[in-house]
């Protein structure tokens, strides 16, 4: 049987004593190089959900949509208590800022549902700049994505809608 050299083993114990980061905190990840920098944005763009929303059809075929289609908007709302939202096409969005612009953007970003901006706040600075290198890598491309609409207005087929059950009565106390 291998011998591990004593060094190795506690490197390895140590690593495991390290405090994990609490949940929600950005952590800082090293500057990458171009080329990396725009093969983990592709990465944070397959492994993160974007393309679930912000590309036409990709959940629907399975992820098999060439990289030319992706991060273009959908014409899928989502009708909620909050109205009816539209993924919107990212490639336009960010087409339309510089990298310090989109970095203070992403960093501050408070959205409608169904977009999870809380996790796009929370990554890295790097992570969020090779994201947007890798979507500004695609080029601008598809068109604007449906506005908005407040609750109450009711939107164009295909939607989503998410209802609601009504809200449960307030139990009493028993005080006056």
């Amino acid at each position: 049987m291998p011998r591990v050299p004593l060094v190795l083993i506690v490197a390895l114990a140590a690593a495991g004593c390290t405090q994990s980061p609490s949940v929600g905190v950005a952590m800082a990840a090293p500057s990458v190089p171009d080329d990396a920098g725009l093969a983990r944005g592709e990465y944070i763009v397959r492994t993160s959900g974007c393309n679930d929303c912000h590309t036409a059809g990709y959940a629907e075929q399975g992820g098999k949509l060439d990289k030319q289609q992706w991060l273009t908007g959908s014409p899928l709302g989502y009708k909620g208590p909050w109205g009816t939202t539209y993924a919107a096409n990212l490639r336009l969005k960010l087409a339309e800022m510089d990298e310090a612009q989109w970095l203070a953007y992403s960093a501050t970003l408070r959205t409608r549902p169904l977009m999870p901006d809380f996790a796009l706040r929370a990554m890295s600075e790097d992570d969020r700049r090779a994201l947007y290198r890798f979507v500004r890598s695609l080029g601008p491309a598809g068109a604007p994505v449906p506005a908005y609409l407040p609750p109450g207005q009711e939107p164009p087929l295909p939607y989503f809608e998410l209802k609601l059950p009504p809200a449960a009565p307030v139990a009493s106390t028993g005080v006056d």
